[in-house]
């Protein structure tokens, strides 16, 4: 038997799955830690991670695994990650400080500052975004406030690249990779060196970018010694968590969305034309299957405050007395469009969706004599679905026509109330998979190493669940509903 292992570095946990090649079955997973792994916030809008806790939960998601079935069998591997982190590394390529990750709002003004400076239709024709608060204008945040720091850093790579380094031995990046950085110029194909020569990043600490899918790197004697895992094997694929999203749905083509529901709320659809929102609401990166001949690029639409809600009402409304399911069945003993009760779900940082401010989450409109906590609880569940709404409208005037929705059965999409809410809201049918992140990760790495023949031999075993088709009894209760929580986020926008 061949397998391949998938490695997903998430914000909450890293989850390995081991995928058999040949049937497509996944035959062991492990998710780690039990409970969700911290996020350190110094300051208000700041969010960090230790990258050696991500690297040390792979290592006990892999030995847990290890221990039931012989890592010997292990011919590839791939990997996906929270996207737009910035891990530093020094000369001998140990972090130099915590990760400063996604939803980290602090560089915010520094690249607003950088989109005036390089100028807004020059970043909107080459970048297809602002500079904003990704993983470059973070590292520009080090130079300015971490100098000394900043001038140790040999490598600066995304959280993905500092697990494929620490399996392989190789500092390196992909093209993807790039883009979400905001370093690759659409236009002219090649590497946003405008971006670093404006933000003085010397060339030389920016990794070598390759593809998506296929090898880069391949693992090494220590990873053998210290996992089991053959040295020389394969690492046949990267990609940040939506593109391999998109990807584990098989979600490759112009057209084509797909959506996910964990800490933050995603919608990605693929694209062969690269086009940017004026405002850099939504945002352009390159997708996994890209290359100059076939172009095929992601517009990301990414709700920070989504499943974190979710889990925040948990340990702070129902006081951790009810498990999600049981939520979900509370949440529905009251009515769509919750009697009025409306859910801002903005708490975990800069929102991109709404032109990078930082609003907060919001309960509005409480009726004491009339509220409930399942009203609370449903208010919350609508008010995630009304953000992805929101988000989707803009999408659509970007070309992209959501009639269909694919997403793995998991986190959020978990609800019936969820996503019968979204469907009924966007009009759109969706179609759930029996996929997740890690396991998308696995077919990458093994297409990537060329065990799989095409794309189809390796999606051959993706099996859709259900499928969810709009309502039309609630259509006019959740569109009011919808449109009263839209006025209520765009006073905030413009206050």
């Amino acid at each position: 038997m061949k397998t391949s292992l998938g490695i997903d570095i998430g914000s909450s946990s890293v989850k390995v799955s081991l995928l058999d090649i040949e049937s497509g079955d996944c035959i062991a997973s492990s998710t780690n830690p039990s409970q969700e792994m911290p996020i350190e916030a110094l300051q208000s809008g700041w969010a960090e991670q230790d990258p050696d806790m991500w690297w040390n939960y792979v290592v006990e998601g892999i030995r847990k695994i290890g221990a039931q079935h012989p890592l010997t069998s292990v011919a590839a591997i791939g990997i996906t990650y929270q996207m737009h982190g910035l891990v530093a590394l020094d000369k001998e390529h140990k972090p130099l400080r915590k990760a400063i990750i996604w939803c980290d709002s602090r560089a915010v003004e520094i690249g607003a500052e950088a989109l005036e400076a390089i100028g807004r239709d020059f970043c909107l024709e080459h970048a297809l975004n602002s500079p904003g608060n990704f993983t470059a204008s973070k590292l520009a945040w080090v130079k300015r406030n971490e100098p000394e720091l900043f001038a140790s850093i040999d490598k600066f790579i995304l959280p993905g690249d500092y697990i494929a380094y620490r399996l392989s031995g190789r500092v390196s990046t992909s093209v993807s990779g790039l883009s979400e950085q905001i370093l690759w110029d659409f236009k002219e194909e090649k590497r946003a060196d405008f971006v670093t020569n404006y933000y003085g990043i010397p060339e030389s600490i920016i990794p070598e970018a390759g593809v998506s899918i296929g090898v880069e790197a391949v693992t090494d004697q220590a990873t053998e010694e210290l996992l089991g895992i053959p040295a020389g094997t394969p690492i046949g694929y990267r990609a940040g968590d939506q593109p391999n999203n998109a990807f584990s749905l098989n979600v490759m083509e112009a057209g084509e969305i797909a959506a996910t529901g964990g800490t933050s709320g995603v919608v990605y659809g693929v694209v062969d034309t690269p086009k940017a929102d004026p405002l850099s609401r939504v945002n352009t990166f390159v997708h996994v299957n890209h290359t100059p001949a076939t172009p095929r690029y992601g517009i990301l639409l990414c709700i920070n405050g989504t499943g974190i809600l979710n889990s925040w009402m948990r340990r702070n409304v129902v006081q951790q007395t009810l498990d999600y399911v049981e939520m979900n069945a509370l949440a529905e003993q009251a009515p769509a469009g919750s009697d009025g009760l409306i859910v801002l779900p903005f708490g975990n940082g800069a929102e991109r969706v709404l032109e990078n401010r930082t609003t907060g989450a919001e309960i509005v409109g409480i009726d004491l004599n009339r509220h409930t906590t399942a009203h609370i609880l449903r208010a919350t569940q609508e008010g995630i679905a009304y953000s992805f709404r929101y988000g989707i409208d803009l999408m659509r005037e970007l070309g992209l026509k959501p009639d269909v929705i694919r997403a793995g059965k998991a986190n959020l999409f978990l609800s019936p109330l969820f996503r019968q809410t979204l469907s009924t809201l966007t009009g759109a049918r969706i179609e759930l998979f029996n996929t997740d992140g890690s396991l998308g990760a696995a077919r990458g790495g093994a297409l990537g190493a060329g065990l799989y023949a095409n794309r189809e031999e390796a999606f051959r075993s993706l099996r859709c669940l259900e499928v969810v088709e709009p309502n039309e009894e609630e259509r006019e209760a959740l569109e009011k509903s919808y449109q009263a929580w839209k006025k209520e986020v765009e006073m905030r926008i413009k206050a």
